[in-house]
């Protein structure tokens, strides 16, 4: 069966799988989102039986799934051709314990029968060394070990274990549990212990979306996206990814096979920008602390797109021969080169959010004038390299342009730190920053507006158009009603806009002209429709990119245009946010049904 990205996320803020349409753990990292791919078949799909979990029904003629409501925990129905079912409840656990977060290396599974008498084969093929070997196993009474390397995941379960060994059918005649975690012996009864693990889980994601402020319309899909991008973030350090995956191409056969396990600071700033307006203030709090400690590390002020969830700063990138690739379309890499590159919106990206923790008195730990200092060191890289050529957004690997949207980013972060020094009661700072803004305010305006085509190009070189300058709105740099942007909105239209869907750009790129529309842009297109009062046809688009949604409800990075397959990493971070923002924007207010 041809691999697909009707996949399902469940995780716990350290572990994280995606599930197929019929239970089968297809991608899961250890131990953590970055590791080495245990479960691999996702990119490995040829290869049946290897880097998978999965219960099979024998007759299975049928498959249903859904998520408890307002959680991260999953259900699967198989039914067989007999009138036989089974139901698998699968989750990665997460409740408080002991006056903390308890999110082990660990997944649990339960599997119930539901009709008759269901018969089902249990496959456990964990790999390593990103899919070169199995796990070589041992095992004891009620338990089956993996060895991954320099350590193991037990398997502890309730479950014959000789016929999951062997991958023997047997009847399953009461529930059964599982639990694949530390190797470390399963302390309590596996049955009540698992039930009770699944109960705290459930409640605390119910507490969590309880906390969130919804729009009216489009609510389900709001709480999916906002779940989805919570299991994003790397709750030790606070660090947020861009998707859960690697390597899931751009388009077929594209070669646009990159790795997004890292944590970008342009995607996390889009993701707790999204959040923050949901008041989901746990995830801003932990990744403001991750940025702390970024910016502590930083050279001058130097900051690169990505770092690990560590906050390592080399992401040595590699091809790993043993995985075929999504439906064989390799190759699957590790690593992102692109953290060599210089890429001057990041500074933006940094200012805006860590500028909230100097106003928001919600925040357990505010900002102050020793954070305001550190601050000023990324200000004064973004005041220093705002006119300077780099790789731009779209991370171009053999060129180099002064760009426009990283030039808007730069004079972002000067006026953003005018507000805090305002904040701060530093009259000085404060005319030094409005002075640096003001500046680089009349550099774009000279430089990127084009007379001839009427409108701002993506650099300062060309007049060649890119979506990220309908931002300028959002970045507060125009107004909507501004006639400059009602220009170059009208340009980015007329060349990037495909029907309902939005390329990032035309233009030949290093691999070629782009073959997929760009989810986050079409979320922009529809973000500019209704800003400049064209509302109705920005709810339709928003209608549509929903129906594309997976039907766990959420999108990977790209779409194809035409036939609306889903391409890219999954789940995608700035699709998500896309969801949470135009749902925002678009509701009906609450006023109305009070």
């Amino acid at each position: 069966m041809q691999a697909d990205l009707e996949l399902s996320p469940i995780g716990n803020c350290q572990v994280s799988a995606l599930v197929d349409r019929e239970g089968g753990f297809v991608w899961g990292c250890v131990p953590r989102v970055d590791g080495d791919p245990v479960f691999c078949s996702l990119l490995n799909h040829d290869v049946r039986d290897r880097g998978i979990w999965r219960f099979e029904l024998d007759g299975q003629v049928d498959a249903s799934q859904h998520y408890e409501r307002n959680t991260a925990i999953l259900v699967t129905r198989l039914e067989s051709e007999d009138g036989s079912a089974v139901e698998i409840h699968d989750f990665a656990p997460r409740f408080e314990r002991s006056g903390r977060m308890y999110r082990p290396v660990a997944y649990a599974r339960i599997v119930r029968p539901v009709a008759g008498a269901p018969r089902m084969r249990v496959v456990l093929t964990p790999m390593k060394e990103y899919g070169a070997k199995l796990a070589t196993t041992t095992n004891g009474t009620n338990h089956i070990r993996y060895l991954i390397g320099p350590q193991a995941l037990r398997l502890s379960t309730d479950a014959p274990i000789g016929y999951v060994l062997e991958g023997r059918s047997y009847r399953v005649e009461s529930d059964q549990h599982f639990f694949l975690g530390p190797d470390e012996p399963f302390v309590g009864n596996i049955r009540s212990e698992v039930r009770r693990m699944e109960a705290m889980t459930a409640r605390y994601w119910q507490h969590w979306v309880r906390g969130l402020h919804i729009p009216l319309e489009w609510q389900e899909e709001t709480i999916r996206a906002a779940i989805a991008l919570k299991l994003c973030q790397h709750e030790e350090t606070g660090a947020i990814v861009a998707a859960l995956t690697t390597s899931i191409p751009e388009a077929a056969n594209s070669e646009r096979n990159w790795d997004y396990r890292y944590c970008w600071i342009r995607d996390s700033y889009y993701t707790v920008q999204a959040l923050n307006r949901l008041g989901a203030l746990d995830v801003l709090e932990k990744y403001l602390a991750y940025l702390r400690n970024i910016v502590d590390q930083a050279r001058g002020g130097q900051i690169q797109p990505l770092y690990s969830v560590m906050g390592a700063d080399h992401l040595y990138e590699f091809e790993a021969q043993h995985l075929a690739g999504y439906r064989g379309m390799g190759p699957v890499r590790v690593g992102n080169a692109a953290y060599k590159q210089v890429q001057y919106d990041c500074y933006g990206q940094i200012v805006m959010p860590t500028a909230q923790a100097f106003f928001d008195t919600r925040l357990l730990r505010m900002a102050d004038e020793r954070d305001f200092a550190h601050l000023e060191e990324v200000g004064e890289a973004a005041w220093a390299k705002h006119d300077k050529p780099d790789a731009g957004l779209w991370e171009f690997r053999t060129r180099q342009e002064v760009h426009t949207y990283s030039a808007v980013m730069c004079w972002a972060a000067c006026d953003r730190l005018a507000n805090v020094a305002a904040r701060l009661g530093k009259d000085d700072r404060v005319a030094l920053w409005k002075q640096r803004a003001e500046a680089i305010r009349k550099k774009i305006d000279a430089e990127a507006w084009s007379e001839e085509g009427g409108h701002y190009g993506a650099s300062f070189e060309s007049d060649y158009l890119d979506a990220s300058l309908l931002q300028m709105v959002e970045l507060r740099y125009l107004k909507p009603d501004d006639e400059r942007f009602l220009k170059t909105f009208a340009a980015i239209e007329r060349d990037l806009r495909r029907g309902d869907h939005m390329l990032r750009y035309a233009a030949e790129d290093d691999f070629g002209a782009p073959e997929t529309a760009f989810n986050v842009c079409t979320f922009w297109l529809i973000e500019a429709l209704a800003l400049v009062g064209r509302r109705d046809e920005a709810r339709e688009i928003f209608e549509a990119m929903l129906s594309h949604t997976t039907h766990s409800g959420l999108l990977s990075e790209d779409l194809d245009y035409e036939t609306g397959e889903l391409w890219g990493n999954f789940p995608q971070t700035y699709s998500l946010v896309g969801i949470i923002n135009c749902a925002g924007l678009l509701s009906k207010p609450w006023s109305e049904v009070r």
